[in-house]
């Protein structure tokens, strides 16, 4: 059923993607859910649910998850509706997928299962019931630092009507080439053999990357005759899409940080007026944080207002330096351990109690890492013999190691997230925005970033302002551009009106 076959050499017959308009895809969206009621990362370490939980499976068969195989594969063969296998919850172990055990044990075995991190993205899947047109792209966002990749697999279900589902998955960037080629590769290679579903055959890919890495990916493709098409799209217009998409089409995509009752909320409807959407300000929050205005849909209704180059990068440039941690997901958890009255100066180290006159409370930080400078301050008249008041001047080292890391961790996050709010507050207030939707790879989940980006906008805008927050906040431009994808009904249309087709 395959539209396209590899290409070979010499030949003719393949059909020239350069030269057909394949027009958009259609996403139906009806029914569609997330899968798993967890929104924080500290959340699905605990068993505490969210304030309002996302819908049960409709009638689509059950889903599974794993290595890239099993993601391929997305809907088991032979699965029915009929399926034990409880819907709207995280993966399990592949050893566990056909045990008869009750829901509340497979909740205790997801939450003990190991590789934490891996689950959690695993629950960013979007499950697309009434979805059963083909899909013959993928999208890539390639940023600075990650690398987001989405793509969709179909229900096997006998009837052909048992939709698919969106899958997520990120890179670091630097591995481009090691994992992220390898892995496209694996997806093109696995729909080339199933016949039961077109192969793919175009890339959509936006971030500064799509441009850097579009040789790499022509000549990796062209080497094993895939008959690809790549085509960049424009960064800014695929983030917009995306967030239109997502907070349009999406059940309990949005969600808000209630301040007063310290957890999260659910919008649990898609909104459906332009009343309810624009204006609005996006803070993408990746490496560096770009803040753009945006007033309508299309290309023609936003506009980049501002930034700043202390983002995501910062964050984990710095703590890279200062901490053992080996990646980002280390260094959240170091910082959900860690105390940062150790580090920073707060208004009660200064004034003893609140200064209410100007609306600071004790706890709120005056500067950030100053308890460093005041534990460490030294004279520096040292002696002739590099003596500091008769003991040997510390080394950096010796210094660092008079801080824990989780309090370093926890001070950094502050410092940098408290600094995005105010700027984007700044900027909101410039234009007379009113909503502000914090997107990127930055927030990850994590409740002390989202908790921090809240309370800054709140505190400056005294309450006038609100801040929303999204699921898929790191996939903003690889959903954006998987929706501007090709039509594969046009492609086949066209392949059936060929030459090719009408031989006998």
């Amino acid at each position: 059923m395959g539209l396209l076959t590899q290409v070979k050499p010499n030949s003719n017959d393949e059909l020239d993607l350069q030269l057909i308009d394949p027009g958009r895809i259609k996403i139906d969206c009806s029914g569609s859910y997330i899968a798993n009621d967890h929104l924080l990362r500290e959340q699905y370490h605990s068993p505490t649910p969210s304030t309002t939980p996302s819908p049960q499976a409709s009638d689509s068969s059950s889903e599974s998850d794993g290595d890239v195989d099993g993601e391929l594969n997305g809907f088991k063969e032979g699965e029915s509706e009929s399926s034990n296998e409880p819907k709207g919850n995280a993966a399990l172990p592949p050893d566990l997928k056909k045990a008869d055990i009750s829901s509340n044990k497979i909740r205790e075995i997801e939450l003990t299962t190991t590789n934490l991190n891996n689950e959690y993205d695993l629950t960013k899947n979007i499950t697309l019931p009434k979805h059963n047109s083909e899909v013959i792209h993928i999208s890539v966002d390639i940023g600075g630092t990650l690398t987001k990749l989405v793509y969709f697999t179909k229900s096997h279900r006998g009837d052909g009507k048992g939709g698919g589902k969106l899958h997520f998955k990120d890179f670091q960037t630097e591995n481009f080439s090691n994992e992220v080629l390898k892995f496209m590769i694996k997806l093109i290679q696995k729909s080339i053999h199933k016949k039961e579903v077109p192969p793919i055959t175009y890339i959509m890919a936006t971030g500064g990357g799509a441009h850097k890495f579009y040789q790499l990916m022509t000549k990796t493709f062209r080497k094993y005759k895939f008959p690809m098409k790549i085509i960049a799209k424009d960064e800014m217009h695929c983030l917009i899409k995306g967030l239109d998409w997502l907070i349009t089409k999406i059940p309990n995509e949005i969600f808000t940080y209630d301040l007063e009752e310290n957890n999260t909320r659910f919008i649990p409807n898609p909104y459906t007026h332009d009343e309810q959407i624009y204006p609005y300000l996006l803070v993408n929050i990746g490496s560096g944080v770009s803040m753009i205005k945006v007033t309508g849909p299309g290309p023609n209704g936003f506009e980049r207002i501002g930034g700043s180059s202390l983002g995501g990068g910062t964050l984990w440039g710095l703590l890279s330096l200062l901490t053992e941690a080996n990646d980002y997901n280390e260094m959240l958890e170091m910082a959900q351990r860690g105390n940062n009255e150790n580090i920073d100066l707060l208004v009660g180290d200064i004034y003893g109690s609140n200064y209410n006159k100007i609306g600071l409370k004790s706890s709120h930080i005056a500067s950030s890492f100053a308890k460093v400078f005041k534990k460490l301050r030294f004279n520096n008249d040292l002696n002739k013999d590099g003596m500091l008041n008769g003991s040997p001047r510390l080394t950096p080292a010796e210094k660092l190691a008079q801080f824990k890391q989780e309090d370093i961790a926890r001070s950094l996050l502050y410092l940098i997230s408290n600094n995005i709010g105010q700027i984007s507050y700044l900027q909101a207030l410039r234009f007379g925005l009113k909503r502000i939707y914090f997107g990127g790879s930055y927030i990850s989940g994590h409740k002390q970033t989202i908790h921090t980006l809240s309370y800054a906008v709140n505190f400056w805008s005294h309450g006038d302002m609100k801040s929303y927050f999204l699921r898929h906040e790191g996939y903003l431009g690889s959903v954006g551009a998987f929706m501007m994808g090709p039509n594969s009904e046009n492609l086949k249309n066209h392949e059936s009106n060929s030459p090719k087709s009408n031989k006998s």
